[in-house]
């Protein structure tokens, strides 16, 4: 039966499986991180593209499709209808922002009602999307008089009240995110890389971070020169510090905490190839990637399943049970709020009452990783958070209550009275990313 149903699934249109990946991030709270994966395997790898364009973009611009729907069908499609309402999106979506010709995504909207066995609402798709056709210019003006903001209310008013530049980052985050590449200075310099990269026929631009090479226009990896042997890594160049600034040495021990999916781990041993790396995580699934990421780069970490909150438990797999490390980097578990644009489900994943949550697990795997820390080592933090609790609030109660911590300067124009360092998206720039530097001073 397996094989059968498989078969099935191959047979379904790219449309129809786009519907079912937006309904599982909208009703069941599934990540597109996830569900893309998992769906790959059913469509043809030359439509794989087209999978991630519509699924991501639903997602990053959905609340004006929403409007849109609203304006063209009298009754709201709930229960088991919804999957008919994702179909809606995904065929507005085509229209108006993919180069995709009209009549041919009408008509594969329409035919992917027979793979979701919903053909009874076959004339109600075709008669929805053709209206909308017919009536797009007075539809939108109704629909964007105002401006979108395309984020959930209470992630605004976050914004609002933190920084006073907050429409930026808004713009920032509607938009598609740039590609970052992370040259293994192991084995070439970043101009030396970005030369071969020409020869290739692919254009970068360089950056502060001396590691970082921008593309001007996205590839797939299989296009980099020398990927698959370790040369270079896909990391946004925000996220390219933590490796920087924790400024490992060989023979040192070196703790990444929640590591997965690998790359500050692999960042970590191109800068100190001889120095002893746990890489931690508490996601047995997730650290296959971690596995993966340091195969790729004939590198090795002893990989670890643990909790961060629970270093009793997972130190006695160390043959040096009692080994402190000298330096750890905490990418701590967070909103994710700085990576919105790569991320765009995360705006309707992610609920107000989730930041209390996670600014607790952050103070509790602080104050643990804290006590396995050596005197005088550094703890670097670092999450992919523009929400102030989560990060610089977080860093000053920490700071509080630990009276043997110190702030350690960071490369940056630090903004006067403030602790740590806040990346925030910007159009070609990175992504949100904040860092905080901490010396375990000895008494």
């Amino acid at each position: 039966m397996p094989k059968l149903a498989r078969k099935h699934s191959v047979m379904m249109s790219t449309r129809a499986i786009a519907a079912q990946v937006i309904l599982q991030v909208l009703d069941q709270g599934k990540s597109l991180s996830t569900l893309i994966p998992d769906t790959q395997h059913q469509v043809k790898t030359q439509d794989l593209p087209l999978l991630q364009e519509i699924c991501f973009g639903v997602c990053r611009v959905l609340p004006r499709l929403e409007l849109i729907i609203k304006q063209l069908v009298d009754k709201p499609l709930k229960g088991k209808t919804r999957i008919v309402h994702c179909l809606l999106l995904v065929g507005l979506y085509q229209l108006l922002y993919t180069r995709i010709p009209a009549h041919a995504a009408v008509d594969e909207v329409v035919n992917a009602t027979s793979g979701l066995k919903v053909e009874r609402f076959r004339g109600l798709v075709n008669g929805v999307l053709r209206r909308f056709l017919r009536e797009q210019d007075e539809l939108l003006l109704k629909v964007d008089k105002h401006w979108h903001t395309l984020h959930p209310d209470w992630f605004i008013n976050r914004l609002k009240k933190a920084y006073p530049n907050w429409r930026e980052i808004i713009e920032a985050n509607n938009q598609k995110p740039p590609m970052w590449l992370r040259v293994n200075q192991q084995k070439n310099t970043t101009e030396t890389y970005r030369t071969l990269l020409a020869e290739q026929g692919i254009e970068a631009e360089g950056a502060e971070n001396p590691c970082a090479l921008r593309l001007l226009q996205p590839v797939a990896v299989s296009q980099l020169p020398a990927f698959y042997d370790g040369a270079v890594s896909v990391q946004d160049v925000n996220a390219q510090w933590s490796g920087l600034l924790l400024a490992p040495k060989n023979g040192e021990w070196i703790l990444d905490a929640c590591a997965a999916p690998g790359g500050k781990t692999t960042h970590i041993l191109e800068q100190a190839p001889q120095a002893q790396v746990v890489a931690l995580d508490v996601e047995p699934t997730r650290l296959k990637r971690v596995h993966e990421n340091l195969a790729r780069m004939q590198q090795h970490a002893l990989v670890l399943c643990g909790d961060a909150t629970q270093p009793a438990q997972w130190l006695k797999q160390i043959s040096e049970s009692a080994v402190q490390f000298d330096r750890i980097l905490l990418d701590a578990p967070c909103s994710a709020t700085g990576v919105i644009r790569r991320h765009p489900d995360i705006k309707w994943l992610r609920q107000e009452s989730d930041i209390t949550a996670l600014v607790a697990l952050q103070k509790q795997i602080l104050q643990a990783l804290w006590s396995v820390l050596k005197p005088n080592g550094i703890l670097l933090y670092a999450t992919c958070s523009v929400l102030p609790e989560e990060n610089a609030l977080q860093i000053e109660q920490f700071l509080t209550n630990h009276l043997d911590a110190k702030l350690e300067p960071l490369p940056f124009n630090a903004v006067e009275g403030s602790v740590g360092y806040q990346f925030l998206p910007t159009e070609n720039g990175g992504d949100g990313f904040y860092y905080v530097k901490l010396r375990k001073v000895v008494s």
